[in-house]
């Protein structure tokens, strides 16, 4: 059964916004007292958080679908919608965070980083927050905008300052679980180790992890084995350290051609080159390999690598390997530069940008891309004139029509806006200008203006009497 899974793709669909509400307050003796209706409530965000308790994509790689919560539609009485829930993905720390074409959106390091993968849809306005001066009883509401629906893959490279690489059976699970409280599996055949095991060294008041990656072989870099799938997680390394084994029974290798290969395979993969080497001749406990360690030795030196005699089994050597590795992870971090606070980078507009574009294709459409004017889009009901009539209100403000002219779009042409798959079609009428001046006065309502006090009430009464009786005065003297 799978335990371990370093890399899935999931499929996140955040939560669309609720409708806003079209309604009018009524009560006893005022039936139509004013518009009332709610804004919906926004989506719920899907947002990745690193979760030190996590070590792997597993739950993932089982359930790839995850979906945020809706916000809930407006109601009357000036009632909004309930938001959506935000939904939230615990990752391991390291994860890398791609979309399809392999982009890098999000790379998650430390506990408690965040990343918004999927953002929730803006809920809808009610009439309520639609009325103005000139607008005072809209027959409208605007439609929540979906959320985001996206497919992106998780990465995880693990988070060490020490990788052990080598061939497979060099002893690199030993090592590591004679010089941390890790466990592997640990057996005499190759490809003992099947995923990547973690220990913490404490060496002095340095302390560091190392990580041991499962065994490489030739061609790792192209697929062979399982280097390629692991070799990611060397990359945050700070030091590499090269397991050689002195007491190999294949007579076709020996310490010094099974550095050459691994390092070709690291050279392959490309990203490695500025990370220091340490060269580890394992298993010198046995006499054979004792004397092969001594005879390379001169060779790898004169290569410049600090070279160190360790056997796992007999826990020897393993004093100076540790201290010397905590004094290269400690340069490495001293070199890192500080992390700076969180910056906001604001970056204004053009002070000669639309918002939007006017595309021709063809003989007799247009297109029209941008943020407004697609997210209009996705809020009009159609069904609804009024709301079809502000629309064309907002585009007009806009300019969108007046760069139609330009464009030399003519009437009857069609005008889509939006993507090619998801676009709305209209044919361009320019005599509308606005279309809303095609529906009359809209929001012109005499039933919603305000009702006279009772005194200014009281009063007219008062003189429409004195009227009344000063005409029949006039009548009874005649």
């Amino acid at each position: 059964m799978t335990t371990f899974v370093d890399r899935v793709e999931l499929h996140v669909a955040a939560g669309s916004g609720g409708h806003g509400c079209a309604s009018v307050h009524r009560e006893k003796f005022k039936p139509l007292g004013g518009p009332d209706g709610g804004n919906g409530g926004r989506g719920g965000d899907v947002i990745l958080v690193v979760d030190q308790s996590v070590t792997t994509l597993l739950d993932y790689h089982h359930s790839p679908h995850r979906k945020a919560t809706n916000g809930k539609p407006g109601e009357g009485g000036n009632r909004s919608g309930k938001d959506g829930q935000d939904l939230v993905l615990p990752v391991p720390d390291g994860t890398v965070v791609m979309d399809r074409n392999g982009e890098v959106l999000a790379d998650m390091v430390g506990h408690g980083t965040r990343f918004v993968a999927a953002q929730g849809g803006r809920g809808g306005l009610g009439n309520a927050a639609l009325a103005s001066a000139r607008r005072k009883a809209p027959g409208f509401a605007l439609l929540g905008e979906p959320g985001d629906v996206l497919d992106i893959v998780l990465e995880l490279k693990t988070v060490a300052d020490v990788a052990l690489v080598g061939y497979p059976s060099a002893g690199k699970s030993s090592l590591i679980s004679v010089l941390s409280a890790a466990k592997p599996k640990i057996a005499d055949y190759p490809f003992t180790t099947l995923v990547p095991n973690l220990g913490v060294v404490t060496a002095g008041s340095t302390v560091y992890t190392i990580a041991d990656v499962p065994g490489l072989i030739p061609g790792a870099s192209q697929g062979k084995g399982l280097g390629l799938e692991f070799l990611r997680h060397v990359e945050r390394c700070s030091v590499l350290v090269h397991v050689l084994d002195t007491a190999t029974l294949e007579s076709q290798r020996d310490p010094v051609s099974d550095l050459d290969i691994i390092e070709e395979e690291l050279k392959q993969y490309g990203g490695l080159d500025d990370r220091p080497r340490v060269v580890v001749l394992n298993k010198t406990d046995i006499p054979d390999g004792r004397d092969l360690a001594e005879m390379v030795r001169p060779d790898l030196e004169a290569r410049g690598y600090r070279v160190f005699d360790v056997s796992a089994v007999a826990h020897q050597g393993l004093k100076e390997l540790s201290y010397a590795l905590a004094e290269i992870v400690a340069a490495a971090r001293a070199a890192k530069p500080q992390e700076e606070a969180t910056r906001i980078v604001i970056r204004p507009k053009a002070v000669d940008d639309a918002g939007f574009t006017v595309t021709r294709e063809g003989d007799d459409l247009f297109r029209v891309r941008g943020e407004k004017p697609e997210r209009w889009v996705r809020q009009t009901d159609f069904n609804n004139d009024e709301a079809v009539g502000y629309l064309a209100d907002r585009l007009n403000r806009l300019g969108v029509e007046e760069e139609l002219m330009k464009a030399g779009a003519r009437a009857g042409d069609g005008v889509a806006i939006g993507p090619e798959e998801n676009a709305v079609v209209f044919d361009w009428e320019p005599s509308m200008m606005a279309g809303a001046e095609m529906l009359g006065r809209r929001g012109e309502d005499h039933r919603f203006e305000a009702p006279r006090p009772a005194a200014q009430r009281r009063k007219d009464r008062q003189a429409e009497h004195d009227e009344a009786q000063r005409e029949f005065d006039e009548f009874d003297a005649f």
